[in-house]
């Protein structure tokens, strides 16, 4: 029996207990004025298997993905336009610089290093299908949905917030992606990055997400799901990436708003949903989480 389908909900339990009695070690995002309003203690998870699924905590929560979008605005790209095409617009290699760093980009000469820190997502938001912002975020919020049947939605209020408190190192990123010449049009840009980190979920949704990357679907290119599942691992977590690919073993996105998705090849996903950060941007208690998790079934990719 594969690893995820042995799971017991004795087992699933006792990870949960393992991973919320860290949640204090971490703290809520408050750079968002709405961001801020969650409880710090809010925890939930979901696992999406092929014959099974797994729910718990506060599931009901709605939640902005953030950066956990990443991962899917790359592939809505690379089976739209193919690999060839996208990867000569950011790059596939790790940064041990924090998400949102200007340096990194100016070092690199504005090409952005990978899809998963800022830099990359603003550029490729920049490419995405539609003829502005708002219809770029529906056409792809559209897709997501067919694909994954799940029920995302952009979430205006959290839009409003994040548009109040414009971060100025996004700012800065696009203002340098523009001037070397990775930009078509810097407002349309970043007002689709701004968008797209808005589009909002349960963890069942964000799991949803994730099954179609970890499973055969019949619907995407198995090249394009290995190249993301594979980015996710080296450059998902930011400068933790590598630590987390040593000691889970598994592909993982993180968001700000307190999103955590990680796949299991060729089995199904996990979806967390952890407010409180660290002090790189990563939830706390779903990483500890899947952690336990992840060494309990021995689910790392690497045997």
């Amino acid at each position: 029996m594969k690893g995820l389908t042995r799971l017991t909900d004795t087992e699933l339990l006792a990870c949960i207990q393992r991973a919320t009695s860290q949640i204090d070690q971490g703290k809520v995002s408050d750079r968002i004025p709405q961001l801020a309003l969650a409880n710090h203690r809010w925890f939930a998870v979901h696992i999406c298997c092929e014959s099974r699924h797994y729910s718990q905590g506060d599931t009901d929560c709605v939640f902005p993905l953030m950066s956990a979008i990443k991962p899917f605005s790359l592939l809505y790209l690379l089976e739209h336009l193919g690999a060839e095409t996208v990867l000569q617009w950011v790059g596939v290699e790790p940064s041990d610089a924090p998400f949102n760093s200007l340096q990194q980009l100016i070092a690199d000469g504005g090409h952005p290093r990978n899809s998963m820190i800022n830099s990359g997502a603003i550029a490729l938001a920049d490419k995405l299908p539609g003829k502005d912002g708002s219809d770029r975020t529906q056409l792809f919020c559209q897709w997501l949905n067919q694909l994954a049947g799940c029920q995302l939605n952009l979430d205006e209020v959290m839009l409003a917030s994040v548009r109040s408190s414009r971060s100025p190192a996004n700012q800065a990123i696009a203002n340098y992606l523009d001037e070397t010449g990775h930009l078509n049009n810097l407002e349309t840009a970043l007002d689709t990055y701004e968008q797209i980190c808005c589009i909002s979920g349960t963890v069942e949704d964000l799991a949803l997400l994730g099954k179609v990357l970890a499973c055969e679907n019949g619907f995407l290119e198995l090249q394009h799901r290995r190249i993301v599942n594979a980015v996710m691992l080296t450059c998902g977590l930011y400068e933790a990436s590598a630590k987390f690919a040593v000691k889970i073993g598994l592909p993982m996105k993180s968001g700000i708003g307190g999103g955590l998705l990680a796949t299991v090849p060729g089995e199904g996903a996990i979806a967390c949903y952890s407010p409180a950060l660290d002090s790189i941007g990563n939830p706390v208690a779903a990483i500890a989480f899947i952690e336990a998790l992840s060494q309990k079934l021995e689910l790392s990719i690497f045997g």
